[in-house]
């Protein structure tokens, strides 16, 4: 399974959704997560190009992320990022192993829960739809993704910035959660193409 793809589509999403996931962050947070996440895509990617490596690439995102992008998302996105690149490089490459591990790996280290408002909302589901495996698991996580970020909307912040602004950032969806969803739709547009997952913003 080649997953370079999905880096590629992932970065394309981003770029469109920046103003989106921008406006959600200036909303709940300091603004920055669209800059963060989109730039630190295309540095994932200029440096696949650059490189000219094949594979996943993945390996290369969550080295990026950790070291080089700033804000709380950075590391978090690194780090799941990592748990996919080492879950593909397996003797039986499994994204939903990837997944599950990064979610464990962000849980140890932010301590969030779903209903907390943070990008485990979208991750969770995604990661249980994986798990479930057969025909039509990618769709079924980029779906259950989209959902979990929107939830995210009537929640309040137990954690993190938005945690600070209160009911201020009631009624927009966590750009965190929306950003992992994007992810999600990205790996179904790739691996089953015509599933076609609406953007979960």
């Amino acid at each position: 399974m080649t997953a370079s793809p999905v880096l590629r589509r992932y970065a394309a999403d981003v770029e469109a959704a920046h103003a989106e996931l921008t406006r959600l962050d200036q909303l709940s947070g300091d603004g920055d997560f669209g800059d963060n996440l989109r730039s630190g895509l295309r540095r994932v990617i200029d440096e696949l190009d650059r490189s000219g490596a094949e594979g996943h690439g993945f390996d290369v995102a969550g080295r990026v992320f950790l070291d080089d992008v700033g804000g709380t998302s950075g590391p978090l996105f690194g780090l799941l990022f990592t748990e996919i690149g080492r879950a593909l490089d397996g003797d039986v490459p499994s994204w939903a192993a990837g997944a599950s591990a990064g979610l464990a790996a962000i849980q140890r280290v932010g301590e969030a829960n779903v209903g907390d408002r943070t990008l485990v909302d979208a991750l969770v589901p995604a990661v249980a739809a994986l798990e479930s495996d057969g025909a039509g698991a990618f769709a079924r996580a980029a779906t259950a993704a989209a959902d979990g970020a929107r939830s995210t909307a009537g929640l309040r912040a137990r954690l993190g910035r938005a945690s600070y602004v209160g009911e201020r950032a009631k009624g927009v969806a966590d750009p965190g959660a929306v950003g992992v969803a994007l992810l999600f739709r990205a790996l179904a547009e790739v691996e089953e193409p015509g599933s076609g997952i609406a953007p979960p913003y």
